[in-house]
This record gives structure tokens, sequence and C-alpha cells, in this order.
């Protein structure tokens, strides 16, 4: 359960965070990368789900979801861009 939530919240974090640079490309050159946007959304929650279940088996995420989770974001984030047809480098 905790992997289909963590891929929906990886969804909805590369959607935003691509529509974000999509609207403002000046917002690639803030200090941070967009890409660590995602590292670090995905590193918060998953310290949220260990938190909230004292670290017990079944309460965090496995590996593959972390890594496909966090694949389905950078996927949003380079591929909104693109098609919106922003001006720019990607990263």
């Amino acid at each position: 359960m905790i992997n289909h939530v963590f891929f929906l919240f990886t969804a909805a974090m590369g959607v935003v965070i691509g529509v974000l640079v999509a609207l403002v490309p000046h917002a690639r050159d803030l200090g941070i990368p967009p890409y660590f946007w995602v590292l670090i959304g995905v590193a918060l929650f998953e310290g949220l789900a260990y938190w909230r279940g004292r670290g017990a088996p079944g309460t965090t995420l496995a590996m593959e979801a972390r890594l496909l989770g966090f694949v389905l974001a950078i996927l949003l984030v380079v591929i909104i861009p693109i098609l919106a047809g922003s001006p720019g480098r990607l990263f």
C-alpha cells in the first residue's frame, strides 16, 4: 500500500515541478536544480514513512519502488517542459 501512495506522490511531484519549470524557465537556475527537488521530496517521503511506521517491516518502501518512483518523477520533469515548448536547457 505504501508503494502505491509513493507512486502517486512522485507522479504529482513530477507534474508540479514539470509545470513549474515549463511556466517559469528561470526556476532551473535557482541554486538547486529541479532533479534535486525530486530527490528532496523522495527523501522527505521516505523519512516520514519510516517515522510513521517506526521502521517496522512493510511500512517502508521497497528499493524497486524508490527507483521506479524517482524515474517516474524525473521523466515527468523532463517531458512536461518539452511538450509545453518551454525554452531553455533541461538541466
